[in-house]
């Protein structure tokens, strides 16, 4: 007989609490009077930031587990990470599976004793499902807990407008505007003769953040080395990347959008840009907040070849109450399968290098995107790029620099002075 697995175990410690709340109030709270100990469903709670493109797949899921119902908690990126963190810290709070971006991965595997670790699930065995950096970022620095199980990759090109493109006097085929940028200098080069013709209301790019952090995204260093070590000011890379992007703020290049915001959303369906740095997630998000530009859109290499932004990884929390069926559930979703499936379907690029083989990954087309060859483009990206370490709070640079182009877009602060604020606010963060 099998014996009883963590989530069998924390049932019936609930069950003891709940006897004892009885014993003593004469009543049973809502908490001990639902679950699946009497003889209802077993509910699993995801926690995730965006569109996993995971919804057909619960329906899937549920009619082959019975008695297994999943709800998805959607927050904004920032909170959804923030909150993670406080319910780690007081051990209560967290979802049954609980999504992690790669800019948190660091943060969260320092401490591995919160989460379930994979490897207790045999999930090793599996191991070579992944890229090798895929796997090891999320592995503990001592190699003995697998806290997440990796979702997708960034993969990362240049989506485009050829019709803005036609009208400043561009070229618009894909393979002939991908030779106008070999690099990022060369880009900024096309954003100065576009921005000559631009038509009325539009900018060469969305804004700084989002080109910085794919500028960052396929260097071999970005924000940390290869030994955790916090390297912003030393890397020569992250200043002449910042520069490159502020000058051409300044050259008016720049629809001055922050990434995921609402005004962002707007400036997708307003056409108030021509180019965006795409990773491969991004794309089924464009369709969606640019619903009228169909075909309009195209999908180019990205200047320098490769690169990635970011991925993200299933975790489960050791605070939760169906250990065992949530794991199930976060390896089913992340089996080569179901990351093929979400792929057709959302655009998210797998994390297992052997579907990128696949003719239905590599021949995926959008028509969306004017029909651009997105399996090949995205998977050539992928197997181009270096893979960069991640450090505890690559999350938190990130969104340090997002705000220091904030500033810099938004005239209160000059690039020099942004760049100390930026700088100081890692400093004090790393505290």
């Amino acid at each position: 007989m099998k014996s009883p697995g963590n989530g069998s175990r924390r049932r019936a410690g609930r069950n003891f609490r709940c006897a004892v709340a009885a014993l003593f109030t004469g009543a049973l709270i809502a908490s001990c009077t639902s679950g699946p100990d009497d003889g209802g469903e077993t509910e699993l709670t995801i926690g995730l930031f965006g569109d996993f493109g995971y919804r057909e797949l619960y329906a899937q899921y549920e009619k082959e587990h019975p008695g297994i119902r999943i709800v998805e908690r959607v927050t904004a990126f920032d909170d959804h990470h923030t909150s993670l963190a406080t319910h780690l810290a007081t051990g209560r709070g967290a979802n049954d599976i609980e999504a992690v971006e790669t800019g948190y991965i660091g943060r969260f595997k320092s401490e591995p004793g919160k989460f379930v670790n994979f490897l207790d699930h045999g999930v090793g065995a599996q191991r070579d499902w992944w890229l090798p950096w895929k796997w090891d970022q999320s592995l503990s620095t001592d190699g003995k807990s697998q806290i997440g199980l990796g979702t997708d990759v960034g993969g990362l090109a240049m989506c485009y407008r050829t019709d803005m493109f036609e009208k400043a006097g561009l070229p618009t085929e894909r393979d002939e505007v991908s030779a106008l940028w070999p690099d990022w200098n060369a880009y900024f080069a096309t954003g100065d003769r576009y921005t000559a013709g631009a038509p009325a209301g539009t900018r060469f790019f969305d804004g700084g953040a989002t080109v910085f952090n794919a500028m960052i995204g396929q260097a071999r260093t970005g924000y940390y080395d290869d030994d955790g070590n916090l390297v912003v000011k030393t890397n020569p890379v992250v200043r002449q990347s910042w520069d490159a992007v502020t000058q051409a703020i300044g050259k008016g290049q720049s629809a001055r959008l922050t990434p995921l915001t609402n005004d962002w959303n707007n400036g997708f369906a307003e056409s108030r840009f021509a180019t965006i740095p795409c990773p491969s997630w991004m794309t089924a998000f464009i369709q969606d907040q640019a619903k009228s530009s169909a075909g309009k859109w195209d999908v180019a290499t990205v200047p320098g070849g490769s690169g990635n932004w970011g991925g993200s990884f299933l975790t489960v929390p050791e605070q939760g109450d169906h250990i065992d069926e949530a794991v199930e559930l976060a390896r089913w979703l992340t089996a080569p399968e179901q990351q093929k499936a979400v792929f057709k379907e959302n655009g998210n690029l797998p994390s297992q290098p052997a579907l990128y083989k696949d003719p239905a990954i590599t021949g995926l087309v959008k028509p969306f995107f004017n029909d651009a060859p997105v399996g090949r483009i995205f998977t050539e990206s992928a197997l181009k790029l270096q893979p960069q370490p991640q450090g505890p709070k690559s999350g938190e640079v990130m969104v340090a620099f997002t705000n220091g182009f904030n500033r810099v877009e938004a005239g209160t602060e000059s690039p020099d002075a942004a760049w100390n604020s930026v700088i100081a606010d890692i400093e004090h963060g790393e505290r």
